[in-house]
């Protein structure tokens, strides 16, 4: 079967069995174009709360599919590729956390959406990349403890001075490889460029950036820009997408080793087979479990995330 043919049996079958399909932004594009749904992780979970269809499949990693069944737990979810986790995700447990909320006990914990559902249930508040200065602004708490990624809490810890923020050292490797020497000769080798990266990269990238900002922030301002020539510094799939959308514009990579093994696992057979009812893994949460990490969420939500 050629990619056109296997994308119309895809269209064909979600149709018959009234499925909706949520696409990350790191996909692929021949995935991305038989998504209902296309966008950052938070935003496909509230997608797949409006939409009417009784079974969702994610094309993204296991914590989205989670935090979409957390958000619809009426509604089967099934994450297209078993294999694809996520190591920011994973690297931090309930027990440690646990541990670290009784050293300080006057600390409010705040959670990056990009953690477990386990995880989120001992959180206080979570965030996404373009909600956490907003939010951690907002807290009444003086004293964060911010989870798991250090590179982004950095960020929000400069935009947020008057807060005393604590760090836990985690975060995306793959964002966190990038040094400023490639920031350096990516700005040398195209000088006319903007550089736009995500706030998972490393301070003394960020420090660099012209722009930064969630994916979907990355995107849209390249998009809107009267500038012609982008460095991209996210994962490499979005500097594909946008020399679609923009064909009249310039993208370059910050990295080439800005790839996502995780997110690239997913692939259009694997969304096809799930169609088929022959693929993929169905997300299974206890009722305690989606009750108690909604919590933060909820928390989120209220302080306008």
């Amino acid at each position: 079967m050629t990619i056109k043919e296997v994308q119309d049996e895809i269209i064909r079958l979600k149709k018959e069995k009234d499925i909706c399909i949520l696409a990350h932004s790191y996909q692929a594009r021949e995935i991305l174009e038989i998504a209902d749904f296309t966008g950052d992780s938070y935003a496909l979970s509230k997608m797949a709360k409006t939409a009417p269809n009784k079974t969702v499949i994610m094309c993204g990693v296991r914590f989205m599919a989670e935090t979409v069944k957390m958000l619809s737990p009426e509604k089967k979810v099934i994450l297209s590729s078993p294999v694809a986790g996520c190591p920011m995700a994973e690297q931090l447990d309930k027990e440690l956390i646990l541990q670290m909320k009784e050293m300080y006990p006057d600390y409010t914990v705040v959670a990056y959406i990009n953690t477990t559902a386990e995880l989120k249930t001992v959180c206080d508040v979570c965030v996404t990349s373009s909600s956490a200065v907003q939010i951690v602004k907002q807290l009444e708490s003086k004293n964060i403890l911010f989870i798991p990624d250090c590179n982004l809490g950095a960020f929000v810890a400069k935009q947020v001075p008057e807060k005393n923020i604590k760090l836990v050292q985690g975060g995306c490797p793959v964002h966190a490889a990038v040094t400023r020497k490639h920031a350096e000769q990516a700005k040398a080798l195209h000088p006319n460029a903007e550089l736009l990266v995500h706030p998972e990269c490393r301070p003394e990238v960020t420090e660099l950036a012209d722009y930064v900002g969630s994916t979907s922030g990355i995107m849209n301002y390249a998009i809107k820009s009267d500038k012609k020539e982008f460095i991209i510094g996210t994962e490499n799939s979005i500097a594909e997408h946008l020399q679609y959308q923009c064909p009249d514009k310039k993208f370059y990579l910050l990295s080439k080793s800005l790839l996502c093994e995780n997110m690239k696992s997913t692939t259009l057979v694997d969304v096809l087979n799930c169609c088929k009812g022959e693929g993929g893994e169905e997300i299974e949460l206890s009722e305690e479990t989606i009750k108690e990490a909604c919590k933060c969420i909820d928390v989120m939500i209220a302080l306008g995330g």
